[in-house]
């Protein structure tokens, strides 16, 4: 039987709970986390999507958009205030010069490193516990 099949089982509801309440704690410490450097969890999840592109690509507001899965002119507003408080910078595109691409400042690596690191640290922190959890869930099956 796939597993989409079975029905889920209790200790499963316990583990998909406990797990969701687990994320949910993540999420309120990264929106504290940015809150207390003045920037919106949004504001800290773009820079977060902007620098995380592979190197040598440098995203557009569209991409950026995608990534944080809001409407174009979501993006657009949300890069004005983050060009206004001097952690983004607009570039025309070398090979497009109607194409926008997104960069980073200096002020604004310095804002998403320590972020960052506080994050990466949280995550080590409770990943043993959201492994835990999925395990609970059982193997993956096709």
């Amino acid at each position: 039987m796939n597993t989409l099949d079975r029905p889920v089982t209790q200790s499963e509801y316990q583990a998909l709970a406990a797990f969701r309440h687990a994320i949910r704690q993540f999420l309120r410490f990264s929106e504290a986390a940015a809150e207390a450097v003045g920037l919106t969890p949004r504001q800290y999840q773009a820079l977060l999507a902007i620098k995380g592109v592979p190197p040598g690509q440098r995203p557009t507001i569209g991409d950026l958009a995608g990534q944080l899965q809001v409407h174009h002119h979501s993006a657009v507003g949300l890069v004005d205030r983050l060009v206004a408080h001097g952690l983004v910078v607009r570039r025309a595109a070398p090979e497009d010069r109607r194409r926008v691409q997104l960069a980073l400042t200096a002020r604004g690596e310095r804002m998403l490193r320590r972020l960052a690191t506080a994050h990466r640290a949280e995550l080590r922190q409770i990943g043993p516990r959201l492994g835990s959890l999925l395990a609970r869930l059982g193997p993956r099956r096709r």
